[in-house]
């Protein structure tokens, strides 16, 4: 196999495993509105993600190329193995971290939004990691993630739900990444 087809499929398990949990949590917020709210905060809800991904992305593939980051940016991928291992493969109690007194649209959109941030830092880093200097590959990475966000979100938890090997192969990726990225920077800082 090439380096970019490995680096292309590297991207797909990625997205498939960290990019839905974001779209099951708009679905969420947006569930406790009235169909016609729903779909407004829908839409403003996944352009917010949409906004903020693409900047994560474009400030990630920055500070990856800085020697130093790449370590910090491996080991924060190890600590998102474990958080996944503990909340997607490991049988987990089930937990709202994200809990609306009484709905509002504006801050539903600001729920979606802080948690959009904190959960996209993860599949921003394991995409950038996957590409490195491969930009085009990096693009297909966000583009894909914003559609497995707006389209497939329950479809792939409900896979990852019903198949634990899925889980456990896109862990094992972010794993790779995550040593590959060590690996570079304790290389480039020591040798």
């Amino acid at each position: 196999m090439t380096e970019q087809l490995i680096i292309f499929i590297e991207i797909i398990l990625i997205d498939l495993v960290l990019a839905g949990d974001n779209a099951i949590i708009i679905g969420m917020v947006a569930s406790r509105f009235p169909e016609s709210q729903r779909k407004k905060i829908i839409f403003w809800g996944i352009g917010g993600a949409i906004v903020l991904r693409i900047l994560l992305t474009l400030v990630t593939a920055y500070l990856l190329q800085i020697t130093g980051l790449r370590l910090i940016g491996g080991i924060l991928l190890l600590y998102v193995c474990f958080k996944l291992y503990t909340d997607v493969i490991k049988p987990a109690q089930t937990k709202n971290v994200f809990n609306l007194d009484s709905p509002n649209f504006f801050k539903a959109i600001w729920t979606i939004l802080i948690a959009d941030f904190t959960m996209s830092l993860d599949n921003v880093l394991g995409v950038a990691g996957a590409a490195g200097h491969h930009y085009h590959l990096l693009i297909f990475g966000l583009i894909l993630s914003i559609i497995i966000m707006a389209l497939a979100a329950n479809a792939i938890s409900n896979l990852i739900k019903k198949y634990k090997w899925i889980a456990w192969l896109g862990l094992f990726v972010i794993l790779i990444v995550a040593a590959e990225l060590i690996y570079l920077d304790l290389k480039a800082l020591f040798f």
